[in-house]
């Protein structure tokens, strides 16, 4: 029996990276899966269907969800995971940029759970995983506008875990606060940055997208049933 068997699962950010790794991990163990993004896809999978959204758009957002209710007629996980940065030191921190990643980061993940949380509430089950970062819980120089909206993330997601299950609902919310993994955003981050930031980690590497995309399928997977509200830090024994 495939873990996510029957399983209707929308993942934002899920044409590339992190996101494209849950997609195909997911349709492997048997869901079918809305992967939700602005850019275009970067692979092909069977049970992976690509929607163009904005998630800053919340009409957009309403549209989507209304389109894959009456196609599928529920939603039963949903990840979290559109990201983008905009580094700059706070002095040198500029409106766009903090509005951009404030927007992205933090509104898109409300525009989506506004209706997708309260379909999992009223039919009595869901997972949704949010994905925050290791810089949201402990900060980072130059990077203001992305360690404020990935802490929010956290509370986003302890306020969720209470709010969709406060009627007796088993809907599970969590949180992946993943350290420095290789995907895209690191592509441009010169080379003895990279082996400082795997040198920070017990285990003296960076991560993959595969071993992100690996604890976010436990925590939508049955196999988390008694897990909600919680931060799980993928990020090498960064922060011990």
């Amino acid at each position: 029996m495939m873990r996510l068997d029957g399983k209707i699962a929308v993942v934002t950010g899920g044409s590339r990276g992190l996101g494209a790794c849950m997609c195909q991990l997911f349709a492997k163990e048997g869901a079918t899966v809305i992967a939700v993004d602005m850019g275009e896809m970067t692979y092909e999978a069977a049970n992976v269907e690509y929607c163009q959204l904005n998630i800053t758009d919340s009409e957009g957002c309403r549209k989507f969800y209304e389109t894959v209710m009456e196609k599928y007629g529920k939603i039963d996980i949903l990840v979290n995971n559109a990201g983008i940065t905009r580094d700059a030191m706070t002095r040198k921190m500029t409106d766009e940029m903090w509005d951009a990643v404030i927007d992205v980061d933090l509104k898109g993940l409300f525009n989506l759970t506004r209706y997708i949380g309260p379909q999992m509430e009223e039919k009595g089950s869901g997972a949704i995983v949010n994905i925050s970062s290791v810089v949201g819980e402990y900060g980072n120089i130059g990077q203001a506008n992305y360690a404020a909206a990935k802490a929010g993330v956290i509370g986003l997601t302890k306020t969720w875990a209470k709010e969709f299950a406060r009627k007796g609902a088993a809907v599970r919310v969590n949180c992946i606060a993943p350290g420095y993994t290789m995907t895209d955003m690191l592509k441009s981050v010169p080379q003895d940055l990279l082996d400082k930031f795997a040198g920070m980690t017990m285990l003296k590497r960076l991560g993959q997208p595969m071993e992100i995309a690996n604890a976010a399928l436990f925590l939508v997977s049955d196999e988390a049933s008694y897990v909600t509200g919680q931060v799980l830090g993928v990020n090498g024994g960064m922060r011990l």
